[in-house]
């Protein structure tokens, strides 16, 4: 059975909508959806990584930014840390079923923006 947009913005109980002000569903499209949120799943659903492959993977984004983000999407039990008692210290990231649950759902849309892009960027301004 596929669901509407609508179907699941009215399906709020005695709070109100899904996804109105104030809402959970917020604050989590808020974290998975931001620009470094979806390229840190993606990257994380090809398997684990430590830090410095995972920010030489993400072109671009800076330190700061990594660690906010995977701060972020551990706090929502979306990424897993682990950090190794070594010296040099060693941290591996790698997504929580949790997290592959969504990277599953992500893909497509994913594949999609890979897939228009260019043409999507191309167009003259209006």
């Amino acid at each position: 059975m596929s669901v509407t947009f609508a179907q699941l913005r009215d399906a709020g109980g005695p709070e109100g909508a899904t996804f109105s002000d104030g809402c959970p569903t917020r604050v989590v499209l808020d974290h998975v959806t931001s620009k470094w949120g979806v390229l840190v799943l993606m990257t994380l659903s090809d398997g684990t990584l430590r830090w410095g492959e995972l920010r030489r993977a993400i072109g671009g984004i800076s330190e700061k930014m990594l660690a906010s983000t995977l701060r972020t999407l551990e706090a929502d039990g979306i990424v897993h840390r682990d950090a190794h008692p070594t010296i040099p210290p060693r941290v591996d990231y790698s997504l929580t079923d949790l997290g592959v649950g969504l990277a599953q759902r992500l893909l497509p849309l994913v594949e999609w923006i890979a897939e228009h892009a260019e043409a999507i960027v191309a167009r003259p301004p209006r």
